[in-house]
């Protein structure tokens, strides 16, 4: 069974249609919209400052979610996917954002609507990725523009497929 505990009276705040596996962590003040998916050994720690995450939001295998203690809180927001053993700390994701595999969003950046951060990339404090955007490396920089179809064939393809995935293991 998941860990889902209170810290300090918080506790995390997760609708019922959405999937957390069974070796999730989620602590403290974190809420969630709905059709998301905590996938294994996904931690979200809202002990220190709150996580708030949109709709339709993967958080795959691996992933850390955290925030800076009286400074920096983690919002993101509906439609994102969040590649396995990413890091997002204390940041800003909009919607419609792929963030991929292994990458790192550090304090204070802010993720426009419609990017994508490349497997990989570390995005260092107080980043704004542009919308429409694709960066990558380290530091991650903007590489290149995104195509309408890019966004639908991609974001939203990825997004859609993890509430179908997370329909096949709810218990």
């Amino acid at each position: 069974m998941a860990v889902i505990k209170p810290v300090n009276g918080k506790h995390p705040q997760i609708p019922a249609d959405c999937f957390v596996a069974e070796n999730a962590t989620i602590v403290g003040e974190v809420s969630f919209g709905k059709e998301c998916s905590v996938w294994y050994n996904a931690v979200i720690r809202g002990d220190v400052h709150y996580i708030k995450i949109g709709n339709k939001v993967n958080i795959q295998d691996g992933v850390v979610i955290h925030a800076t203690y009286q400074k920096s809180p983690t919002t993101i927001g509906n439609n994102v996917s969040i590649g396995h053993n990413a890091i997002v700390h204390g940041c800003k994701i909009n919607d419609n954002v792929l963030v991929g595999m292994g990458s790192i969003i550090m304090d204070d950046c802010c993720i426009e609507s419609n990017s994508i951060i490349a497997a990989g990339a570390v995005v260092t404090k107080n980043t704004i990725v542009e919308s429409g955007s694709i960066y990558a490396g380290i530091p991650a920089k903007k590489v290149k523009d995104i195509s309408q179809e890019l966004i639908s064939g991609e974001i939203d393809r990825i997004a859609n497929n993890y509430v179908e995935y997370s329909s096949w293991v709810k218990e």
